[in-house]
């Protein structure tokens, strides 16, 4: 398999002098390009800080990043944001979804900020990754008026709306029933297995963590497994 990103000896420290707190210590990583992976450790581990900088929404104190031959820490802001915009998606333990928007206009949002419209190709897209998440019937249904699996299957639909290469996922079924977090997972899977997409979900439940192939455990601010 062909890398997709690196991280070596990666640091983040906030704060100074004696309220100075370390939360990466040097911590190394490599994702390979199709990898479905699960990052498990305890709170205050560090995983949040790691995908806030893998998304590329926060720099590291030191340390390398490199995704697909673009080095991370180097790049301006403006730069970071279009890569971001380009290659990474995003789910949240919290769908983020504008609750007066239909389940079709959150998925499309992405591209129409990217592109400064909704386009022909972006709506028919987004009808594509709705219908694919079961949710064909509820296209133009107010996402206020759905429920919490029926949200998080529209927030997995937003991240994938610009085919990007990565995907972080940050307890994406912490809030679900079981049998909805099973159906977003499983959800998940199907578009790893088919589109060859990367995942790195966040989890505190062994469960969801045992549908990943890979297990990267997190602590004190390194990987330690």
């Amino acid at each position: 398999m062909t890398a997709l990103l690196e991280v070596s000896d990666l640091v983040k420290t906030f704060g100074t002098g004696e309220a100075e707190t370390r939360v990466l210590r040097g911590l190394s990583l490599t994702l390979e390009k199709g990898e479905m992976a699960a990052l498990l450790g305890p709170s205050g581990s560090g995983k949040s800080t790691l995908l806030t900088i893998l998304g590329t929404l926060m720099k590291p104190t030191s340390g390398h990043y490199t995704m697909l031959g673009q080095d991370l820490v180097a790049a301006d802001d403006r730069a970071l944001t279009e890569f971001r915009n380009c290659h990474i998606g995003f789910v949240f333990q919290f769908h983020n979804l504008l609750p007066d928007f239909t389940a079709l206009e959150n998925v499309v949002f992405p591209t129409a900020v990217r592109m400064g419209r909704e386009t022909p190709a972006a709506l028919q897209r987004g009808r594509e990754l709705l219908t694919r998440m079961g949710l064909e019937a509820r296209i133009d249904f107010p996402s206020a008026n759905l429920s919490g699996g029926q949200k998080q299957r529209v927030a997995v639909a937003r991240a994938l709306m610009n085919q990007p290469e990565l995907v972080l996922a940050d307890e994406p079924t912490g809030n679900l029933d079981r049998a909805s977090a099973t159906q977003v997972m499983d959800l998940i899977a199907e578009i790893n297995r088919d589109e060859g997409t990367t995942f790195l979900i966040s989890t505190h439940d062994e469960k969801i963590a045992g549908l990943c192939r890979r297990k990267i455990v997190v602590g004190d601010g390194v990987v330690t497994g």
